[in-house]
């Protein structure tokens, strides 16, 4: 593939185990309340194909609730490009919690940093496994 073509880079994917039941991390993950407390400020709501914002580094940027399957799954897109997943799988009294953060491009660049895809991409991946789980665990975890 040349540096000129676009083509899709690999999702984002982490998968971590809270030492908690399904239904507090999902409360966690599907409320505005408990989105706020461990991610970003939003106008968030559960329900399908609700409109909302993210308060990010960069300004606001614009959401839509696409999968909504309480209280196992939900996903919503993230701006233009992106979609956000959580996949919630109970563990006998644990929970499993899969992150997907998909729709990256090759050689795109993000309208938002000025920056390559795949350079947002590294920065994201690392963000997400390294502060932004690590907030989530310690906010189901306390």
């Amino acid at each position: 593939m040349s540096g000129n073509t676009p083509g899709t880079l690999p999702d984002i994917r982490h998968t971590v185990v809270f030492q908690v039941p399904l239904q507090k991390v999902w409360e966690a993950v599907s409320t505005s309340e408990g989105i706020a407390a461990w991610f970003m400020p939003k106008d968030f709501k559960p329900v399908l194909g609700h409109e909302f914002t993210l308060q990010t580094p960069f300004g606001l940027s614009r959401c839509k609730v696409t999968e909504l399957d309480p209280p196992n799954r939900l996903s919503f897109t993230w701006g233009e490009d992106w979609v956000v997943t959580f996949a919630l799988t109970e563990l006998e009294g644990k929970t499993q919690f899969t992150l997907i953060h998909s729709g990256w491009t090759a050689g795109k660049v993000m309208d938002e940093t000025g920056e390559d895809a795949s350079v947002v991409r590294d920065r994201m991946d690392q963000g997400w496994g390294s502060v932004v789980l690590d907030r989530l665990r310690k906010w189901v975890e306390m």
